[in-house]
Parts: structure tokens; sequence; C-alpha cells
């Protein structure tokens, strides 16, 4: 006897719908799983038949085969627990068979609960693409399936559940029974008006949320580079239900998204430890998996202590920042995860952190700050588009009162300027200057007179490359876009460029340049004598 039914299998942040084919026939007993299944999927034997065994169904005796199609996709995880389990009701006649389209996914316990799935967002997504009607789930997953349109979302607790909907006794929970959750909202993370001073940060991180360019602080231990950081997430715009989705799916198949949690509608925040290895800040795995600057997307990627990270750690981070993605490629197939954020990252100007500080004397050699500001290469450096120092804050800040303007008023700059930008590229969705082309600029960064010799000038002073220059023009045409200027001015540009300036690195460098080479005359020298045969 031949049962198909249907379920949903995700690889990457894309989901394919499945074919599970069920087979019973006469022989000894046995339970074959095949179509490419992974450890996890092959121990549903076990899982399904405790759990019908417990939930009062008597398992179906012979010779059993379970095939998953299409046979050429890679099956993990314990969704499909749940399929198996029906289709086995349906043999055994304690389910009558309906022409309706629906979708199964869950996980059994050995009691028969049926418990939440990593990505219930994507396989909801890819059922109602594929046309289904009806999506069965856990009830942990509903809030979050029940954000697409399109597909009825039924939510069950238990097989039994399960079985009493399909017959029509105890219909479950769905989107009009109990309603659209609210869409949970992350927790606030403090306000810009908690900051004291560092007028210049403050600047460099609106223009940043503005236009979507890095940023680099740097400065001694104790100054708020942390504080700074967090406070850029406040004065992003909020997510548009798209963005959401987006960002919604990636943690939902990483796991990060809590049971019962909707739709994630403010920007991410991600802190990882200088320890991380590259697969889990890129993303990797035998079974690939979101990273860190994934898990970002849209949001805000923090690298505090940016030197102490692996240099292979941080290189792998290069390509991502140009093109807003990742590509893992693996045995069983490649997948993308989006990898749009700002990065933020935080650095002590020497091993010590009080190079430069008034107040405190560096106890580093010129060698030793050489070695620790080689720890960043350039390439990745000049991806950076705002190089800014965060100097001690004087007493007298930290004791006024109030701070600054608050993050609504200046996320209210943001979203004006930003809106600027998108009226400019209208044909680009959610556009930013940081996102725009280079074959663009010339059209998009009107100079004003004499801009041209102010760029040339900064080029042949500061040695900056081709990827610099347009990437200070994009700054300045955020700049621009703050005042509501429709040309850059040449004090935007000049804005714009002393953000390129890297201070300390450049003293570093400056210090590589003047260190004695092996024939300088406080090297000693060593004489090599030839002998004649």
């Amino acid at each position: 006897m031949l049962v198909r039914v249907h379920s949903a299998a995700s690889f990457g942040i894309e989901a394919h719908v499945l074919d599970v084919e069920l087979d019973v026939s006469r022989g000894l007993p046995s339970f074959t799983i095949v179509g490419l299944p992974d450890a996890g999927v092959r121990e549903a034997r076990e899982r399904v038949r405790s759990a019908l065994r417990n939930s009062g169904y008597a398992p179906v005796n012979g010779a059993i085969t379970v095939n998953l199609a299409p046979a050429t996709l890679r099956k993990a995880g314990a969704a499909i627990d749940l399929p198996i389990a029906v289709a086995f009701l349906f043999i055994a006649g304690l389910v009558p068979s309906t022409e309706k389209r629906r979708i199964y996914i869950g996980e059994l316990g050995l009691d028969g609960e049926v418990r939440p799935v990593r990505g219930a967002l994507c396989l909801a997504l890819a059922a109602r693409d594929a046309g289904f009607e009806e999506l069965i789930l856990p009830a942990g997953n509903a809030v979050e399936a029940l954000a697409v349109d399109g597909i009825r979302t039924v939510a069950v607790r238990s097989l039994a559940a399960t079985v009493a909907h399909l017959l029509g006794e105890a219909p479950a929970a769905t989107d009009a029974a109990a309603g659209k959750a609210p869409e949970l909202r992350t927790a606030s993370r403090g306000d810009f008006a908690d900051i004291r001073g560092q007028a210049l940060a403050r600047r460099a991180l609106e223009i940043s949320a503005a236009g979507g360019h890095h940023v680099l602080l740097s400065g001694p231990p104790g100054t708020g580079k942390t504080m700074l950081a967090r406070r850029l997430s406040t004065i992003l715009p909020p997510l548009t239900r798209q963005e959401s989705i987006e960002v919604t799916s990636v943690h939902s198949i990483a796991g990060a998204l809590p049971a019962g949690r909707g739709l994630l509608w403010e920007p991410p925040f991600r802190s990882p430890h200088h320890g991380i290895s590259a697969p889990g800040l890129v993303g990797g795995g035998t079974r690939p998996g979101p990273g860190e600057i994934s898990l970002a997307h849209r949001g805000v990627l923090f690298l505090d202590e940016l030197p102490e990270f692996r240099r292979d750690v941080l290189e792998g981070i290069r390509q991502p920042l140009e093109e807003k993605r990742v590509c893992l490629v693996r045995v069983g197939g490649a997948c993308v995860f989006p990898s749009d954020f700002l990065l933020v990252a935080a650095m002590n100007p020497c091993p010590c952190g009080f190079h430069g500080d008034p107040r405190r004397m560096c106890r580093c050699s010129p060698g030793e700050r050489l070695r620790y500001a080689r720890r960043l290469s350039g390439p990745l450096l000049d991806r950076i588009d705002l190089h800014v120092p965060v100097p001690p804050v004087p007493w007298g800040d930290l004791q006024r009162e109030t701070g600054g303007e608050s993050s609504a008023a200046v996320r209210a700059r943001v979203v004006a300027a930003r809106a600027l930008a998108a009226a400019r590229c209208s044909e680009l969705a959610g556009f930013r200057n940081g996102d725009l082309p280079s074959t663009d600029i010339e059209r998009v960064v009107r100079l004003a007179p004499g801009g041209r010799e102010i760029l040339g000038a900064a080029v042949d002073r500061m040695g900056l490359s081709v990827r610099a220059v347009h990437r200070a023009l994009r700054v300045a045409r955020t700049i621009a876009d703050l005042e509501s200027a429709d040309q850059v001015l040449n004090q935007h540009l000049a804005e714009a460029l002393a953000y390129r300036s890297r201070g300390a690195e450049e003293d570093w460098e400056r210090l590589d340049s003047a260190r004695p080479t092996p024939y300088h005359r406080n090297y000693p020298t060593q004489t090599h004598t030839r002998t004649r045969n």
C-alpha cells in the first residue's frame, strides 16, 4: 500500500516542497528511509513509532519504506516526523484521505508532542508559493508562520490534536481562531541622549545610518566606543515588511528566534566575541548555516577589539562588505545568505590602549604599535568609510544632566536623508548612498565649483585609492542629503575626506617608513669574507 503526503525542507534560507511517500509491503518488519536523509531524519523511525504508540495508535507492521523526494536534495533535521506519522495514519485508515492540498511540518516527541522546528517562516513561504491551501505546523511556530499571507496556518500541539483536526472533531488553532499574534519587537538598546560628549562620533554615526557607511571607532579604553556602537541601531529606520521577513527568516534558520516570536521589526545588533571562528562569523558548516554577518542583515555588526580577531576571520568579510551576500558552496549544493549590514568596528590605538591619551602615558614601543597596526590589512581598512577618533570625555561633559539629541530626533533626519537618496534612484528599492554603483557616481554626486581641485589635492596628499575616492564621494553625498542640499558643496566634500584620514594608523605608517634599514648607520653591518681557493 502506498500513501503520499507533503512536507518541506530548507537548504540555507531557500525551502523546497517534499513528497513523503510511504510504502508498506509484506515481509519481515523493517523501516527504511531513503532520499538523502541525514542522521536526524533517519532517527525519525524511533520517534514516529513511539509517538504513534504513546498517542494510542497501533503502528503498522511490515516492510516499511519512506521515500523523500526529490532524492537529489539533502534532508536534515526532524521536521519530517509529522508527515511520516500522518502517512502511517492514512495507511491504517485512522484518518480519511482528502483532496485538500496540505503540508505537514513538525518534530515529534516520544509522547506525541509536536515540537517547533527551525526555518518555519521559510517553509511557509515555500508552501504558499507552491500553491498549497493549508499548512499544519507546531504551535510554537504559529506566530512566525502567520506572517505569510495566502495560506491557511493550522497550529497543533500533539499528534492527537492533528488527528482531531483532520477528522474535523476539534479544529486546531488557526489564524481565524487565534488571531494574528502581535509581532514582537526586540528589547530597547538605549537612546542617543545617553551619550555625553563625543560630538564627532555622534555625527559620524548619523552619517553612517543615513547612507549605509561603515565606521571604525579608535580611542583609549573607557571612552564610550561600545556605547556608541550599541546606539547606532536605535537611529536606523524601522524595517519594512519585506526586510522584516528577510531578517526573521535568517534568524529562524539559525535557531536564534525564540519559540512564539513573530516578525522582527527592529534592525538586529550582533556583537560576536573576538575569538569567533571564520565559519561562525561568515557562515558555513557541513550543513551550511548563517554566520554573524547574516544574522546582522539589515542591522549592525559590531566588532569590538578589531585587531584581536584572527586575520583570516577578518579577511572573510571583505567580499560580503562589497556584495552584500555570502555564497557557501558545499558538496550538497550552494546556498546564499544575505549580509547587508553596517559594520561598526572599535579598536585601541596601541596594545596598552593609551597612545595619544593626555591623561595616561603609553607604555608601548614604536615597534609594538607598528605590529599592532599591521594586524589589520589595508584592503579591509580601505572598505571602511568613516575612521573616527574617540578621545576621552572631559569631566565637565560627563556631569551634564542631559546628553545630546534623542534617537527619535536623529532617526527623523536619517529617514529624511534616505528618502532623498531613494527619490534620486527610484529604480532601486531601499536605496542608500553607500550602495551607489561606481558607474553612477558621476551622475549622482555633482560637485560644486572647486570640488575637483579639493579631491585631487586629497588624492595626492593622502594617497587614496580609486575605491577610497568613490567611498568618500558617497559619504559626501550623504552629508549633503542630511542638509537637504541638491549639490555636494565643498564643505561636504571636505568633511567626507576628513573621515578618510586614519590618524594613528598614519602615524604608525610614518614610524615604519622611518625605521632604520639594515644599511642604516645605526645597524651593525656584517662583513662577508670570500676565501679564494
